[in-house]
């Protein structure tokens, strides 16, 4: 049987209100949560962005069940893998196991904050690539030295490695981040129902392991409410990969989506209250062979009534599919 997450967004919602939800997400019986990791939101209209990392910390401490997992983590820029690795190990630690590491390629929208320039989706994969081993290698405990043509680490070790392995997540869009994936990940992460990436992940060595995908939605009991909040936070959607890891920051975002329309946004976003709709979008992730499907409620201040009617009507719903 699938799996349906929440998502903790930090686009859109300060770090107090972030951890307030998460708690609530579990009291209503989400079987997973997931976490963006930005230093910038999409739009000006989402106006939050706080440190993924401390959030989770303090949504370990705060939830007693509910597994996380960044959704998605870029090792290459704003951190050293090696620091990633350490942070991965420390959450396992706090989460008593709880914790799943998500990684990506990033976009430019965060990772421009250090500075550097933007290198091309290639260079960027083999970073990925070269990150992902180097994580690997010190949560597997000992000492690592590496030189490689990305990144240097010199005489790194975990001091605190948790009992549970943490599992590692790659995202993809590709053939070549599904080779990355299925060769290097204990699961894989996508943000479209498209089969042809969970075919790619198996012939490339991800048979039988988790697919996790992202579904955003947007409750409201007024449906004109709820396609106007999505046309407002999260036209930046319709741009693609391709286009949404180019762009550099939210005024480009909104130039770039200028001429997106509410009706546009309403024909991929379930909006509104209709159980059916949203159970309907959800199937073709689950058809397409995805394992999980975590929900984004859009709109920061309208997460506990959605949570409520997830309770109520979603989630039951979603488990009779």
């Amino acid at each position: 049987m699938a799996q349906f997450g929440y998502t903790m967004m930090t686009e859109q919602s300060g770090p107090r209100e972030l951890v307030e939800d998460v708690v609530a997400a579990e009291q209503a019986g989400f079987d997973f949560s997931v976490t963006s990791d930005h230093s910038f939101p999409w739009l000006k209209s989402q106006g939050h962005a706080p440190y993924a990392w401390s959030v989770l910390g303090a949504a370990a401490q705060a939830t007693t069940r509910i597994p996380l997992m960044t959704y998605v983590t870029c090792p290459t820029t704003r951190y050293h893998p090696a620091v990633v690795a350490q942070k991965a190990a420390t959450l396992q630690l706090l989460s008593e196991g709880r914790f799943r590491l998500g990684l990506g390629s990033g976009e430019n929208l965060n990772e421009h904050v250090v500075g550097g320039g933007w290198p091309d989706a290639r260079v960027r994969l083999d970073k990925l690539e070269e990150a992902a081993e180097i994580i690997k290698a010190l949560l597997a405990g000992g000492y690592v030295n590496h030189h490689g043509p990305h990144f240097d680490v010199e005489n790194a070790k975990l001091w605190d490695l948790p009992d549970v392995a943490v599992p590692l997540g790659v995202a993809v869009s590709g053939d070549r981040s599904c080779e990355i994936a299925g060769r290097l990940a204990d699961l894989v992460i996508a943000t479209e129902p498209k089969e042809e990436l969970l075919t790619d992940f198996d012939r490339h060595g991800g048979g039988g392991k988790p697919r996790v995908g992202q579904l955003p939605v947007c409750y409201d009991t007024d449906r004109d409410a709820a396609v106007k909040r999505a046309h407002d936070q999260f036209r930046w959607s319709v741009g693609g990969w391709k286009v949404n890891s180019e762009l550099p920051g939210p005024s480009a975002f909104d130039q770039a989506t200028q001429y997106v329309t509410p009706e546009d946004i309403a024909r991929s976003v379930p909006c509104g209250d209709d159980v059916g709709e949203f159970t309907d979008a959800v199937r073709a992730f689950t058809d397409a062979g995805f394992t999980e499907v975590a929900l984004v409620q859009i709109g920061g201040g309208h997460q506990k009534p959605f949570i409520d009617w997830a309770e109520e009507k979603l989630l039951p719903a979603l488990r009779a599919l």
